[in-house]
């Protein structure tokens, strides 16, 4: 059925197969369609840096003692004033207000502090470390502690006191370093598809939101979460050649010297800490998916560190170097194969990984090749791309339409790309809109359960990874125009109001937090009533100074205590199609996280974070930065809102 869009022309909803901005940088020469801008004021906390004196200091005199207690002194004093002018400096910068006591708000602080407890080589500061530093740099040493116990600036966030080194073998019969990253869920393997597309969620997220997390405090801390997953990425491929040959594509295995039987993860319980094995990464000569995943990784996280150029230029070159490999330089005439089969994250398709590589690219290099493939309508016909179907919106590590849809449907509406762009963003454009419908209600799409979670992946396990996931798009997209001051959008005749897909973020939230028939917070510490026995070797195993073998383990995997080790922030795979859950650790399709799910989760809580009250919206500008200006004549003005 047809419809008058928002914009002008006509817009039609499939069946079958198939705004000038005064306030942005001139430097842009773009135009958005009508709204002013609000810009989301950033600054960085600047840390100062002291220069201290490496005096060589005699023992046992009288001298040395006096010495020694002058200089605590004016250590004293000068960690004083340095507090005082952090202090002040901490009260301007922040310039977006957020309650900081919503559900949202405290949620995201736990499922941020997920990342740091599946760090792999999770690094920490021991009393030796203490008492050589103190031995070799007495000054710095006490300058250090005293700032950090009077200012408060080591980030309580890095103290996982269940976690320590692990893994520190990983690639040692590869040509690259592969010690690092991320484990995947519950086990110590690290498969790099969806680590790639966690990254991704997340710097989208920072793009988007950054006043939100600084505002907070958490902007510092989920950049550095971003680079630990990047610098690792960075590792897998020689991102110092002209090209590349392979990239590593998962780090799996065991401990077998102490009674496991079998070497990959899945089938040996066992704390990571006391993996001791050489553990040898998987080298990939033909998987464009996953190289195209990690491309959009390091090009959407190159937006984020835009600050720092150096970095920044390393992250996009890598991801050329990636997307030129999965594409074999061809483009939408690729003729190559699919990634080979694996137990574990296959995917079912390229066609949407290099649209969202590709589109990722243009943005953090604004070199037009980028979009002129994504634009083109062969690759849409390849990927059937307007081939309107529920299961699009099924956002995923394995499933890009929805995110690809979005930027692209963001690229149109605040920038003024007229034909021949136009003629394909237009229809990208309306496959976002009736995304949007499908999540509705009303609509007969996608079941729910009798508590009200949507079924986006049809009543299967582990629903909660997709849900997170359209939360964050739907309230993302209300931002979108909100910022363009559009009141809603058409489902068909049918006029929504952007409070429709606020109501529907919040509501999947909610039933996420404990809104539901369990009373049950899926999201680990968060509320009073939240998982204990969670499919994680780590959590599960105690932490007590004793190497358990795979066998070992077996018996606290089986064990019906409560986990020992409190994994916080961790969400959960989540209930049946009847919202029951089952808390029983064995059971994975209830009780296991993932990487790629709290991604979704982080991203949709500061989406939401703020509450009913918070004016803080979308950074409109910043993913646009590398954007080139446009000599093209603008679109039209859009038609007038006429209340239905």
């Amino acid at each position: 059925m047809s419809r008058e869009g928002i914009w002008g022309g006509s817009m039609e909803i499939e069946t079958e197969n198939p705004a000038d901005d005064d306030d942005r940088n001139s430097s842009f020469g773009r135009s958005s369609y009508g709204a002013p801008d609000e810009e989301v004021k950033r600054s960085w906390l600047l840390r100062p840096e002291s220069d201290s004196d490496r005096t060589k200091i005699k023992k046992h005199t009288p001298c040395v003692n006096m010495l020694f207690l002058k200089n605590f002194l004016i250590v004293v004093v000068l960690g004083t004033i340095i507090t005082i002018i952090v202090g002040l400096a901490s009260t301007r910068r922040h310039h977006n207000y957020l309650p900081k006591t919503d559900n949202n708000t405290v949620a995201l602080h736990h499922a941020l502090f997920f990342f740091n407890a599946q760090r792999c080589m999770f690094i920490y500061v021991n009393a030796l470390s203490f008492s050589l530093f103190s031995l070799l740099y007495p000054y710095l040493f006490y300058f250090f502690v005293i700032f950090v116990c009077i200012a408060g600036r080591l980030p309580e966030y890095n103290n996982v006191s269940w976690r320590g080194d692990s893994c520190l073998n990983d690639g040692v019969l590869n040509s690259n370093n592969l010690v690092g990253g991320y484990y995947d869920a519950g086990d110590a393997s690290k498969f790099h598809f969806p680590a790639s597309f966690a990254m991704t969620i997340l710097s989208w997220s920072v793009i988007e939101y950054s006043g939100k997390y600084e505002a907070i405090g958490e902007l510092d801390h989920v950049k550095d979460i971003i680079k630990w997953g990047t610098d690792y990425l960075l590792q897998t491929f020689d991102s110092y050649a002209p090209s590349v040959a392979n990239v590593v594509s998962q780090v799996v295995g065991g401990d077998t010297s102490s009674g496991g039987t079998n070497s990959r993860d899945q089938d040996c319980w066992i704390r990571p800490e006391d993996i001791d094995s050489h553990r040898t990464g998987q080298e990939c000569y033909n998987c464009p998916a996953l190289a195209a995943e990690m491309a959009a990784a390091l090009a959407s996280a190159s937006i984020v560190f835009k600050d720092n150029s150096q970095y920044s230029k390393k992250l996009v070159h890598g991801a050329d170097l990636l997307f030129k490999f999965a594409t074999k330089g061809q483009g939408e005439n690729y003729s190559g194969s699919a990634d080979p089969p694996s137990a574990f994250y296959n995917s079912t398709g390229f066609w949407d990984e290099f649209m969202w590589g590709g589109t990722w690219l243009y943005f953090a290099s604004g070199n037009s090749s980028y979009l002129n493939l994504v634009v083109n309508p062969v690759l849409a016909r390849l990927e059937n791309a307007l081939w309107t179907s529920s299961d699009r919106g099924v956002f995923s590590w394995n499933n890009k339409h929805a995110g690809v849809y979005l930027l692209l449907t963001r690229l149109r509406i605040f920038l003024n790309f007229g034909y021949p762009e136009e003629a394909m963003l237009s229809k990208y454009h309306q496959q976002i809109d009736d995304i949007m419908c499908s999540y509705l209600p009303v609509f007969p799409s996608f079941n729910r359960t009798n508590g009200g979670l949507i079924q986006l992946n049809h009543g299967k396990p582990q629903p909660l990874q997709y849900v997170v996931n359209a939360a964050f798009l739907a309230k993302l997209y209300s931002d979108y125009l909100d910022a363009l001051l559009v009141p809603g959008w058409y489902c068909g005749p049918t006029f929504y109001q952007t409070e429709t897909l606020r109501d529907f973020s919040n509501s999947q939230i909610d039933y996420i937090l404990g809104k539901n028939p369990q009373n049950m917070s899926y999201v680990v510490g968060f509320g009073e009533h939240f998982p204990k026995h969670v499919y994680h070797e780590g959590s599960s195993i105690p932490s007590n100074k004793t190497k358990y073998s795979c066998k070992e383990g077996a018996k606290w995997r089986e064990s019906s205590q409560a986990n020992p080790n409190t994994i916080v922030g961790a969400m959960v795979a989540g209930p049946d199609k009847n919202d029951v859950f089952q808390d029983i650790r064995s059971n994975y399709n209830y009780t296991k996280p993932s990487l790629a799910g709290n991604a979704g989760l982080v991203a949709a809580l500061v989406a939401l974070s703020g509450g009913t009250k918070s004016t803080a919206g979308i950074d409109r500008d910043s993913i646009f930065y590398k954007v080139p200006p446009s000599s093209l004549l603008p679109l039209p003005s859009p038609s007038p809102w006429i209340p239905p």
